[in-house]
């Protein structure tokens, strides 16, 4: 990046003054969706996909589902395809239709419907392995991509 701006820096400057206030709404999906509609686009944009990476990096779709970062899949899902990464955005999408029908943004509901380990292999109980295997083929296609193409979403000629 030009001017010793570290990658990442840019998108997380525009984040950083949101992040509070939007992860404590995170438990009351109304207020959440309220206090959304304060910020713009590109910030809310910017948030979700880097809590939906985020936790798919870390322990994959059922994690992000599982967690209260799983609120955000619809804005993740338009976020990710704003910001140019049309293949996590289509994973993501992918991943939603699990849940059939008007997708739970309210935690409780969607963690009676995720499948659990119980002792099993993850190939057995994870109906979202596949998945995470495509969204990680393309994460580690390109080191750095997330930060790349989020910094550049927030100063194009970058």
């Amino acid at each position: 990046m030009s001017n010793g701006d570290n990658a990442g820096d840019r998108y997380w400057s525009v984040v950083a003054p949101f992040w509070l206030p939007l992860n404590e709404s995170w438990d009351h999906v109304a207020e959440f969706l309220a206090e959304s509609q304060r910020i713009p686009p590109r910030v809310l944009d910017l948030y979700a996909a880097h809590w939906c990476q985020s936790e798919v990096n870390n322990g994959g779709l059922h994690q992000f589902f599982f967690n209260t970062t799983g609120l955000l899949a619809p804005e993740a899902t338009s976020g990710f395809r704003a910001i140019g990464l049309p293949t996590w955005s289509a994973v993501v999408s992918e991943a939603m239709g699990y849940f059939s029908g008007a997708y739970p943004r309210e935690r409780a509901v969607r963690r009676k419907l995720l499948p659990q380990a119980k002792g099993r292999k993850r190939e057995v109980w994870d109906p979202f392995q596949a998945l995470d295997e495509r969204f990680f083929t393309c994460s580690d296609a390109m080191l750095g991509r997330w930060e790349q193409a989020a910094d550049l979403y927030v100063v194009p000629d970058a």
